[in-house]
């Protein structure tokens, strides 16, 4: 009787959160709930629907505007959740040496000490039950609980590739060099992302694991594997000095997160689509983002060129070493012929600089998309001196803009941000949410694309405990249990494991991006939420109204 009643259960979602403006959060009961929704969502796209992730025990649904993520909030709770699809089960065996930094704390932790640790890890099969974090990084479940311990008070500012490591119920293993707050317990020289493979990642959902204790494993291939060669260069610019960093970057590669791919793509978007409308560029066309000033290129045949971005001092000087030839505005098209030498100085305001050629940086695409990610090591490398970039085909006008207006962008004053509730807002009482919008945050130099880490008061959870690891976005504010917010930037993780306080609304995330180094921003409410910081309670359908 019991078995044919379970049979009849509908299966629903349990609730729904928003997630900033333009993404929601269903909660579900459990991982065969999830693989269901996911399923379903996959199968059956619903209308505006953009991407889906599944986590723990939830699924993130990311929309084409605020209007659909209400529409979709909505729809979600309606639907019957079917039996997920079943997954091969291929074994795969990862060779492990155990020597974590943390193995001797999570003996503690879990009272097994060092050689139980080991001896649980190694003796038991895992399964991979869904993919996040990063490409190839597998959130496996184990066959029992014996290894479930917290995440890291501190996340890591880098964390080795193929640590192996545990976070709550979880084992996984890191397949580059990332942030992270897992507790680490050993290493390996699995290969396990590349997009060189039929499959990128090496364990990838539904597959089963075996970790085999050795005593020395194969060295990791370099963070930058062999690509695609780059299109060779007839015409194009040849960078003399990167500066502090300079990365090619177009609007980024939408709809892999379940790879466990983030976005990426320009930090400040609108300053990438005037770059590349003052040369006639698509407005998608890859350019060079900058950061701090100090990039040096040269051209090699004439090139008609524009930066945008952060008001720098654009210097261009002849081949021949006989000094500055002229200077010219930002926002503005120009030319810059054979040999020429275009130098960007250091901000007078703002933080990046986006460097646009008619025609677009014709760097090879990956997963649809020519931009660096920085957290996966997709995409082309950072650039080098020496390096030749070719000139695209990605023209789509026959004359260049009129030189353009820019808006302000963030100085020595403190950066005003808004924001709207994030799903885990209800972690944090109303002390914890005043101390967030009533103080100022320094960003730290630990700052960069994956996400800006702040400084300031810490604030205080209202609950103690681990979250599930769960989809976020850019612009989440997710606070560690230290307390110190860290925004998340394009290159962010696809999952995380922290609270998320807040979202800053998508239109300000240029903006935010703008913000250098030692700047101060405060946050406030969006104008369509209570001053008083709503909570973003567990059986909403998104029908607040979202910010724009």
């Amino acid at each position: 009787m019991e078995s044919a009643m379970e049979a009849l259960t509908v299966h629903k979602v349990r609730a729904v959160r928003a997630v900033g403006t333009r993404a929601v959060l269903a909660e579900l009961s459990g991982t065969q709930d999830v693989l269901a929704l996911q399923s379903l969502l996959l199968g059956k796209p619903l209308p505006g629907q953009l991407d889906v992730l599944a986590a723990a025990q939830t699924v993130l649904v990311t929309a084409d505007s605020p209007a659909s993520a209400r529409r979709i909030a909505a729809r979600l709770l309606q639907l019957d959740l079917t039996a997920p699809v079943q997954r091969d089960g291929e074994l795969v065996v990862i060779d492990t040496v155990y020597d974590g930094e943390d193995l001797a704390e999570v003996g503690r932790l879990t009272g097994l000490r060092t050689e139980g640790v080991i001896a649980a890890h190694s003796g038991q099969l895992w399964t991979v039950a869904f993919a996040g974090f990063a490409p190839g990084f597998g959130y496996m479940v184990g066959e029992t609980q014996q290894l479930e311990v917290p995440r890291r008070s501190s996340p890591r500012t880098a964390v080795p590739a193929g640590s192996v490591a545990l976070a709550g119920n979880y084992s996984a293993v890191y397949p580059r060099s990332s942030p992270g707050g897992w507790q680490l317990i050993g290493r390996t020289g699995a290969k396990m992302w590349d997009l060189g493979r039929e499959q990128p990642a090496l364990a990838a959902p539904g597959h089963r694991v075996r970790f085999r204790a050795v005593r020395d494993v194969v060295a990791l291939v370099p963070e930058h594997p062999a690509q695609r060669a780059a299109p060779e260069a007839a015409s194009g610019l040849r960078v003399l000095s990167p500066g502090l960093q300079s990365l090619v970057q177009d609007l980024g590669r939408h709809g892999h997160s379940a790879l466990g791919v983030s976005t990426a793509g320009a930090l400040d978007r609108a300053s990438l689509r005037r770059a590349n409308r003052l040369v006639g560029n698509a407005p998608s066309a890859a350019a060079i983002e900058t950061v701090a000033g100090g990039l040096r290129v040269q051209a090699f045949g004439d090139q008609v060129i524009a930066v945008a971005g952060a008001p720098s001092e654009l210097i261009i000087e002849s081949p021949s070493d006989s000094g500055p030839l002229r200077t010219v505005p930002v926002a503005t098209p120009f030319a810059l012929l054979e040999g020429e030498i275009l130098s960007i100085g250091a901000p007078a305001s703002g933080f990046r600089s986006y460097l646009a050629v008619r025609g677009g940086v014709d760097a090879a695409p990956v997963l649809g998309s020519r931009s660096t990610d920085t957290m996966s090591g997709i995409g082309p490398a950072p650039l080098a001196a020496g390096q030749l970039l070719a000139a695209g085909g990605e023209a789509e006008s026959g004359v260049v803009g009129h030189p353009e207006l820019q808006p302000d962008f963030p100085g020595c004053g403190v950066t005003v941000l808004d924001v709207v509730p994030g799903p885990r807002a209800d972690w944090f009482d109303q002390a914890a949410l005043d101390s967030f919008t009533g103080q100022e945050w320094e960003v730290t130099p630990q700052s960069n694309r994956v996400g800006m880490r702040l400084r300031g008061t810490p604030l205080q959870r209202n609950r103690q405990g681990e979250l599930p690891s769960e989809g976020t976005v850019a612009g989440a504010l997710q606070v560690p249990p230290e307390g110190l917010p860290v925004l998340f930037l394009a290159d962010h993780p696809v999952t995380g494991g922290y609270p998320v306080i807040a979202v800053v609304v998508d239109s300000q995330l240029d903006l935010a991006a703008q913000v250098p180094i030692g700047g101060t921003i405060r946050f406030r409410w969006a104008a369509s939420e209570k001053s008083t910081a709503p909570s973003n309670t567990v059986n909403t359908t998104s029908e607040r109204k979202a910010s724009n």
